[in-house]
């Protein structure tokens, strides 16, 4: 029997007392399940369901899908010939896909619209997606300590930097770093770590090597103006030209920016992976789409082992030299100091590689997830993932 709105309020009553999160989620899959009952009630008959290789999950498109200026759908849209637009009740965007079993979908931006989406698209019977694989790919903020603008990074963590408390920086005591609060407890960093369900994500670390043995040869467009942006920094990281890496991003809804909000950033991935993990990138939605995903491994829609995300870096989480952090912040609109079509052109490039030998071994990954070469694992850990 269908769902109907007097049973979802009383189904958000008693959810919204648990847990908020996992109550956006919850929302999120009731309403995609209403979307698509309607969708596909009255459909005449069977249809077998689209049978899906690889998912590409970008967040945004500031235009049309093709033909003006890209966001992070387009390039994947023109070049890769996903030509074939399916709607999906209750998500964001439609899919598109081509012949090869290729689709991709734009979230929308923040946590919220990419629950929702990929919530819609997971339940979906349209789509088999029981042995997709998923790959995040989108731009991203980094350290000048750890990337640089162009670079292109492997995630084997991802972290919440939204579910905490927060007091305003004038007023926090002399002896805390940071106004930012684990949930549940008094101070920065209190130990013991307690995350919530949906705060820290672990993702496949085999996979995650397998894909970056796969790109970390990859030679990225470098250019004048690029180097000319970089000469402007300091960081350990910041005059290299583009290059392929590890690191693990804290997934944010608000944008921040600063020195003092990446030393947050860092010690904040610090403290949630038990020294594990380590900040690189900073972008927006994961956390909604890794929460959605996650639920809907549970429920068999899809495998979990089989997700990727990928962060391109569009620009710096600090200013200039010589630059307070609200100049820079206003500068970062107009792209002053950014790399944003350079960090695009990185996330295809580096993405559609994987994607690419993904679809061409088929007959072996529909099965079996991909492993890294000993050799290779052992090297690269060695050299901390670059």
């Amino acid at each position: 029997m269908p769902l109907r709105l007097p049973m979802l309020l009383r189904l958000k009553m008693r959810l919204s007392k648990t847990n908020p999160r996992r109550t956006a989620v919850a929302l999120s899959l009731l309403l995609a399940s209403v979307a698509v009952g309607r969708g596909q009630a009255g459909t005449p008959g069977t249809t077998q369901p689209i049978p899906v290789k690889v998912v590409v999950v970008a967040m945004f498109e500031p235009g049309a899908d093709t033909g003006d200026a890209p966001g992070e759908l387009q390039t994947w849209v023109e070049r890769d010939h996903l030509d074939r637009i399916i709607p999906v009740p209750g998500a964001y965007h439609p899919a598109r896909m081509n012949d090869a079993g290729e689709l991709a979908i734009v979230t929308g931006q923040g946590t919220a619209h990419a629950a929702a989406t990929i919530m819609a698209l997971g339940l979906d019977r349209q789509f088999d997606l029981s042995h997709a694989y998923w790959l995040i790919a989108g731009i991203a903020g980094a350290s000048p300590e750890q990337a640089s603008l162009g670079s292109a990074v492997w995630a084997r963590w991802v972290v919440d930097g939204d579910l905490g408390y927060e007091i305003d920086a004038r007023e926090i005591p002399p002896t805390w770093t940071t106004g930012m609060v684990p949930l549940r407890r008094a101070q920065p960093f209190e130990q013991p770590v307690d995350a919530l369900d949906g705060q820290v994500f672990a993702l496949n670390p085999e996979l995650a090597q397998w894909a970056l043995e796969q790109t970390v040869d990859i030679q990225l467009a470098d250019s004048p103006k690029l180097a000319e942006i970089r000469s402007h920094f300091d960081g350990t990281m910041a005059q290299r030209p583009p290059f392929v890496r590890f690191g693990d991003e804290v997934s944010s809804s608000t944008y921040w920016h600063g020195a003092r909000m990446d030393s947050w950033a860092t010690e904040w991935m610090r403290y949630y992976t038990h020294g594990a993990g380590t900040f690189v990138t900073t972008a927006m939605e994961d956390t909604g789409t890794l929460a959605s995903l996650h639920q809907l491994a549970e429920s068999r829609r899809v495998e979990w082992k089989r997700i990727l995300v990928l962060r391109t870096v569009s620009n710096y989480d600090r200013p200039p030299r010589g630059m307070d952090a609200a100049t820079s912040l206003a500068y970062q609109r107009v792209s002053r100091f950014g790399a944003y079509l350079p960090s695009i052109a990185s996330a295809y490039t580096v993405g559609h590689a994987v994607v690419e030998k993904l679809i061409a071994g088929w007959n072996v990954y529909r099965s079996q997830e991909p492993t890294a070469a000993p050799a290779s694992r052992q090297a690269n850990q060695a050299a901390g993932g670059r």
